[in-house]
């Protein structure tokens, strides 16, 4: 047994390069963006433009919720800024859409007053209920909700 923990491995492990987060599952796929659908994004970080790049081909992106949405990914780093983007998000979510809030981690340093619970418990003050929740990225954190369906 001594022998065992004092040798050491003869290779490193093999970590995959990947953008997807701790499950593997690509981010796109967990938000549930696809071909001929209006993906808003608003209030993204600069470090997240890379992840826009591989957007699946044919998903119509916006950053300005001037007509209905299928799925928005909204980023909000307070409370204030939740409250101020979801008055002006959640009228324009498509029947059947999807609105995910997105907030910083708290490991992550970003200065933020919300978490998890708060953003649950606003969206469901707010009459919509929480459906998925996800890691967007080693900074955010993002909670999926939806209409009740009737």
């Amino acid at each position: 047994m001594r022998a065992a923990l004092a040798a050491s491995p003869s290779d490193a492990p093999v970590v995959p390069r990947s953008s997807s987060g701790y499950s593997g599952t690509p981010l796109w796929t967990k938000l549930g963006a696809k071909p001929e659908r209006t993906l808003l994004v608003v209030g993204a970080p600069a470090s997240f433009e890379a992840q826009l790049a591989t957007l699946p081909e044919g998903v119509v992106l916006a950053n300005r919720a001037g007509a209905a949405f299928d799925l928005g990914l909204c980023f909000c780093a307070s409370r204030r800024e939740l409250e101020r983007r979801w008055s002006k998000l959640v009228p324009k979510l498509a029947s059947g859409g999807a609105l995910w809030i997105a907030w910083p981690k708290q490991v992550s340093g970003v200065a933020t007053d919300l978490n998890g619970d708060e953003v649950r418990a606003f969206g469901l003050e707010q009459g919509l209920v929480d459906t998925k929740v996800c890691a967007i990225d080693a900074t955010w954190s993002g909670l999926r909700f939806q209409r009740r369906r009737s």
